[in-house]
């Protein structure tokens, strides 16, 4: 179990990689960087077996760019802030969801108004952000404002990068711009289960469930989504508890 906010720093230069860490260690020991890398191949590694709260990553690594490791993911729950020597680069890391966006050489300023930025998601997401006073909705941010919506009106939740998608029972959908993981730990103690990397079901709207390698689920709204392998055990396993 974590006790500390996780830190991974990915920059291919040595001296890029102490001065993060040093700044974490002086300004914000509440924060361990537990994992470094230099190169694309080396980070990806990881980062398919780990997930850190925090991502410090530099655009050029060795042997190809953060664009280039990101690519290989259809979605990271880690808060991201990149760094990089070239402003040009700023657009694609928003677009890549970007926390944050540091130039090198780092002032210590903007390192610790980044890291703040990145503390402060953090402890929302960790204080069950999105679910109202009222026990049975949630809050869902748009464009707009937000929208409070009966959790039950919920079928399913569809990830799509750093976005999810909310397809509810009156065939509306709500695009919101945060992870699904942001509302999975939040979701599942109303029966939610995410049974893909994509997809977060409300299990009283599931339908139907169809044999195969993983299997695949019927929704109420007709959707035909895929369960992984890895899920289908404990997927199972969960519906027998629900009856």
């Amino acid at each position: 179990m974590k006790t500390k906010i996780q830190a991974y720093i990915i920059d291919d230069e040595q001296d890029g990689r102490d001065y993060i860490a040093l700044l974490l260690k002086n300004e914000f020991p509440e924060i361990q960087a537990v994992f470094q890398a230099s190169s694309v191949e080396e980070a990806y590694i990881y980062l398919t077996k780990n997930s850190p709260d925090i991502l410090f990553l530099d655009v050029q690594l060795k042997d190809g760019t953060a664009f280039d490791l990101l690519s290989k993911f259809r979605e990271i729950d880690s808060r991201i802030i990149f760094i990089t020597a070239f402003e040009n680069f700023a657009i694609q890391a928003i677009k890549n969801g970007a926390a944050d966006y540091l130039l090198k050489p780092i002032r210590k300023i903007d390192f610790i108004i980044a890291v703040n930025k990145v503390l402060e998601s953090i402890k929302k997401s960790k204080s069950q952000p999105g679910i109202s006073s009222s026990e049975n909705k949630i809050s869902l941010p748009t464009l707009q404002g937000f929208k409070l919506t009966n959790i039950s009106d919920i079928i399913r939740c569809e990830a799509d990068s750093s976005y999810t998608t909310f397809y509810l029972t009156d065939k509306t959908k709500i695009i919101v711009s945060k992870t699904l993981h942001e509302f999975e730990e939040h979701l599942t103690k109303y029966n939610f289960f995410r049974i893909h990397h994509k997809h977060l079901i409300n299990l009283f709207h599931l339908k139907e469930y169809i044999k195969g390698k993983g299997g695949q689920v019927v929704m109420a709204d007709h959707s035909v989504l895929d369960v992984s392998v890895r899920k289908k055990n404990d997927f199972l396993s969960k519906i027998e508890d629900l009856e």
